[in-house]
């Protein structure tokens, strides 16, 4: 999954894309790179994020998902309001990737009145503040647990359970520590019967690790992220840098066809 964010504000990538014929543009490389799902944001969730209203993240993102609906590549909207998923999936969105798992009704009608695919995420408290002081007792089995009930309430609202996507939402409302005890036991989320998505990509916790302050420094480190929750069960993994992350699951991939 290649990351488009159309927002002035992003951690990594920030006013880069903001104009949507050159976010367009960029998504268009991705999947030469070798993106098999493309994720369109207007509103950044990093942590400290400022909310954007309704009407701007519409501005941002409908332009770009128009270029790009139709295409040999399914397109994802990451929004977390309501009316633009109603509105995204009418332009041809086929996902809704949503940092709140669907948590007001009106999401979950939302996607229910469609055929899209949805991600559902976890995050602890909100992006303004999630990284205060994230505290659990049971970081693994509280996220699981979490996603295992947001899962429910989507079937039960008439969402087939082949259209869902979990997400442990590396980096939401999470400490490094936390990041890398979930990333270790990713494997045990394959029990929720669903896609996992991880999304570890130029995160802070890997410019720790690495010694990476910048984002676009985290290249490596990210590819190295990426095969870890590949190799621990993550069917989906949203990246930055496809062109990389796809070289290094090639050579995984080769080596694991071995006889």
């Amino acid at each position: 999954m290649g990351v488009v964010n159309v927002t002035p504000d992003s951690f990594s990538d920030g006013g880069l894309f903001l104009d949507p014929d050159r976010a367009a543009a960029h998504a268009r490389r991705l999947v030469e790179e070798g993106a098999d799902i493309l994720d369109i944001g207007g509103e950044s969730t990093r942590p400290g994020a400022a909310v954007v209203s309704l009407d701007e993240e519409r501005r941002r993102v409908l332009p770009v998902l128009e270029q790009l609906a139709g295409g040999n590549v399914p397109v994802s909207v990451d929004t977390r309001k309501p009316a633009l998923m109603r509105e995204a999936i009418a332009a041809g969105a086929s996902m809704v990737n949503d940092i709140t798992a669907l948590s007001s009704p009106e999401s979950l009608d939302a996607v229910r009145r469609s055929q899209a695919a949805v991600c559902l995420m976890h995050m602890q408290g909100e992006p303004g503040t999630m990284q205060a002081n994230p505290t659990y007792r049971d970081v693994v089995r509280e996220v699981r647990d979490f996603l295992a009930a947001r899962i429910e309430a989507a079937e039960a609202a008439g969402i087939a359970r082949d259209r869902i996507v979990a997400d442990p939402g590396f980096g939401f409302g999470k400490t490094a520590e936390h990041n890398l005890e979930l990333l270790s036991s990713l494997a045990e989320f394959r029990a929720l019967g669903v896609a996992v998505l991880a999304g570890l990509s130029r995160k802070a916790t890997l410019g720790r690790i690495a010694g990476r302050d910048r984002p676009e420094e985290r290249v490596h480190a990210s590819v190295a992220a990426a095969l870890i929750a590949a190799q621990n069960g993550a069917q989906i993994l949203r990246v930055h840098d496809v062109a990389a992350t796809r070289d290094a699951l090639a050579v995984w991939n080769a080596v694991k066809s071995q006889p």
